[in-house]
């Protein structure tokens, strides 16, 4: 039967791809196929850069040949297809996808071309150069392409670059910067290097504070009469009958601050001067001396637009504000011929000072396990009306095993309350100067949490965690955060007789539950590249390293006891460190090729000899090899004799993972993908107890590999996702019996966000 489907789906995706073969019979009578143009550049000098020319002369041919895969357009083929009477359901779906309107040798104007070629090569300083298109029919093939024969003579090159200038201060500004001119001697005539440069002195004269400058009263003049060989000077002059205003540098002459602003009211309420600034507001909103160290504009500066925007960038990071609105005023009784002088006023309009969100959700994992959820948090921002915001949640949640085997109506209920308290500037010994973080301020995080989990039949585990520590934004793409202080204390309260017997049979778990105190420190390096949507090539990394008791096991001082312990708990010491790289590929507006790699490694060390349970790695489940469920794969080879013990035997300090996924629009809305993962998890020394469970260099033979395909409901980057994936390759089983599509139980993964 198996074998039977697959001849099948050959057969189908076999005759799908010899029709997107033969389209020409859908072409009418009068009409050619255009199947695109050639440049042949001929020159009587050897061109610098050939390549990129060519290629920018490329760009300008218009317009663009119907797409071709392996010498079939089936593009071309379904948009043929789906205009028939009865076209098909399959015929205009994939139509929708990757149909593509034709495109006739009658949409081809090689004229019209020819002119933007003469221009594009007169903006790169080949003057007089000459184009000659000659078009190629091909009747029988009903094909038509164009060739263009381009002659370019030997450019102009630049000379000497000058600046015309006089006796106002703004020429000596310019020339100044006209020593980090990218525009040198002997560079080819290039318009657009040209406008790039009026746009490069533009911004240096703005941050020296001309504040009503603007690029377009700049202009080039090149002068090739001094010269018998193509050479040039190029002249910067500035326009005739520039506005005063326009060549004069502004000082600010007063900062004022409106920490509490709505719009439409009256602003003129009661003024606190600190810092050399003036702070408008009722009664106490915000404290000036904690808003301040944000604001990098000051009375007597230079108008500078990179203040203003860090400015802006840095108070929309505290959190506590909604809109954030900096402008300028002149004050033309201030000012001179030769100073300007501005007002800025900074509105700023605060979100809610305090909200409740509730979260009611109907949870179903890929381990089998439903339930209800219930989440409720409250917040409170500019809690000592300095930008503080305390967040609480609280959750509840209830799961039962709805699966079959002997795990089969197993529960567990799980309870958790989480305090989040954050200071937006730096709580620490040493003062820095507001200037040191240009980009954002770090901030301070201070976390308090309580969980409970109980499980039927098995055990009830109690937690407290705490940690204090800094996060802030480099840039725009990396963010660090930083915790020097984590705490987290474990208690294995009441166990059952079947889970006393899983410990027994297995004294590396039981050790890894014995460690009930965690101490340490933990650094988060996070590069987010997809945030940039326009980019084609989107990269992500996000590196993390936990470390724990070294600090605890110095001031313990190293007793008799073996396991040490500290206030009479035992507690952990290990060095955990992991990688999460990704790689996006836009192949369209709204598709894309999505890639990921992870590799980790924890090392028990000192007072362990094995990582705490919380701190293993596993691998399956929705966001990991989505054909296992989640616990089921590995360590290894590893085969388990039940389902009881697997839950907790399926962990290693070792994890390895691949994936990758293409995605692409279904409808609005709504988005589909197809997918491959592998990935798996390993011990390591005394570690790996369990039989096929140790890391070896034979360990590319023991990834759990598996496909599948997806769908994805994206509102507005909300993202319900359900994947459904089969193993094809499944390492528990015996050698030789591995490779085996299992469609015929495959796993259904439901989740929320993007897996990657």
């Amino acid at each position: 039967m198996k074998l039977y489907l697959k001849y099948i789906t050959y057969l189908c995706a076999a005759f799908f791809l010899l029709q997107a073969c033969n389209v020409k019979k859908f072409v009418p009578e009068d009409e050619l196929l255009y199947t695109g143009a050639k440049i042949t550049i001929e020159s009587d000098t050897s061109i610098k850069r050939r390549a990129r020319l060519k290629a920018e002369l490329e760009s300008v041919l218009r317009p663009e040949p119907n797409s071709s895969f392996l010498g079939m357009q089936p593009g071309l083929y379904f948009h043929y297809k789906a205009q028939g009477e009865k076209p098909g359901f399959i015929n205009k779906f994939l139509n929708k996808q990757i149909g593509e309107e034709p495109v006739y040798a009658s949409d081809v104007d090689p004229l019209r071309t020819e002119d933007l070629l003469k221009n594009r090569l007169e903006n790169r300083g080949f003057f007089y150069s000459t184009v000659v298109s000659t078009e190629n029919r091909k009747e029988k093939k009903k094909e038509m392409d164009v060739a263009y024969n381009i002659e370019v003579p030997t450019p102009y090159l630049l000379e000497n670059y000058k600046l015309d200038s006089d006796s106002l201060k703004i020429f000596k500004e310019i020339g100044n910067n006209l020593e980090n001119s990218p525009i040198e001697k002997g560079m080819r005539f290039d318009l657009a290097a040209l406008k790039l440069e009026r746009e490069r002195i533009d911004a240096n004269l703005k941050s020296k504070g001309y504040y009503n400058f603007n690029p377009g009263f700049l202009i080039f003049e090149a002068d090739t009469n001094q010269y018998e060989h193509k050479n040039f000077d190029l002249f910067l002059r500035l326009k005739k009958d520039v506005p005063t205003e326009s060549i004069i540098p502004y000082k600010l002459k007063s900062v004022n601050i409106y920490p509490n602003y709505e719009v439409g009211t009256d602003s003129t309420t009661a003024k606190t001067r600190y810092a050399e600034k003036n702070f408008f507001q009722k009664e106490i909103f915000f404290k000036p001396k904690h808003l301040d160290p944000y604001i990098l504009l000051e009375e007597g500066q230079y108008y500078n637009p990179e203040n203003s925007r860090n400015t802006a960038r840095r108070l929309g990071d505290i959190g506590a504000y909604k809109f954030v609105n900096i402008n300028y005023t002149e004050i033309d009784s201030l000012s001179t011929d030769s100073l300007g002088v501005l007002e800025t006023n900074i509105y700023l309009s605060p979100l809610n000072k305090r909200s409740l969100r509730a979260e009611i959700q109907a949870v179903t994992k890929s381990n089998g396990f439903t339930g209800p959820s219930l989440a409720l948090g409250y917040t409170n921002r500019n809690l000592f009306k300095g930008g503080e915001i305390l967040n609480v949640t609280g959750d509840f949640g209830y799961e039962v095993q709805t699966g079959g085997g002997t795990q089969a109506g197993l529960n567990s209920i799980q309870l958790g309350l989480q305090g989040d308290l954050i200071f937006p500037r730096l709580l620490f010994p040493i003062n820095f100067d507001k200037n040191w973080f240009s980009y954002s301020i770090p901030k301070t995080k201070t976390s308090l949490g309580f969980d409970y989990l109980t499980r039927s039949k098995l055990f009830s585990l109690g937690s407290v965690s705490a940690r204090f520590g800094y996060l802030w934004n480099a840039n725009r793409f990396v963010t660090h955060e930083f915790y020097p202080i984590s705490l987290n204390y474990v208690n294995l309260g009441k166990t059952t007789q079947e889970f006393q017997d899983i410990l027994d049979d297995n004294p590396f778990l039981e050790r890894s539950f014995n460690q009930e105190f965690i101490a340490g420190l933990t650094y988060s390096f996070l590069y987010n590249g997809l945030i940039d949507g326009n980019s084609r090539h989107q990269f992500f990394i996000n590196s993390t390293l936990d470390v724990a008791g070294n600090l605890i096991d110095a001031i313990s001082g190293h007793g008799e006891e073996n396991p040490q312990t500290f206030l009479n708990l035992e507690y952990a010491q290990y060095a955990k460190a992991d990688i999460d790289l990704r790689y996006h590929l836009k192949t369209g507006s709204d598709s894309k090729i999505a890639t990921r790699l992870f590799a980790g490694y924890g090392l028990p060390y000192g007072n362990s000899d094995v990582l705490p349970f919380t701190k293993q790695y596993f691998a399956g489940g929705p966001y990991s090899v989505r054909a296992f469920n989640t616990r089921s794969l590995g360590p290894g080879t590893y085969t388990p004799p039940d389902e009881e013990g697997a839950f907790f035997d399926q962990a290693g300090n070792i994890r390895l993972e691949a994936n990758l996924e293409y995605r692409f629009p279904l409808f609005p809305y709504l988005y589909g993908a197809v997918f491959a993962d592998a990935g798996n998890v390993w011990n390591t020394g005394e570690n790996s107890t369990l039989v096929g469970g140790e890391f070896s260099k034979d360990f590319m033979n023991e990834l759990g590999i598996g496909t599948g395909f997806g769908l994805r409901v994206d509102i507005q980057s909300f993202v319900i996702r359900v994947d459904l994936a089969a193993p094809l390759h499944d390492p528990s089983l015996r050698e030789g019996e591995r490779w085996e599509f299992d469609y015929a139980n495959p796993v259904l993964n439901f989740a929320i966000g993007y897996p990657f």
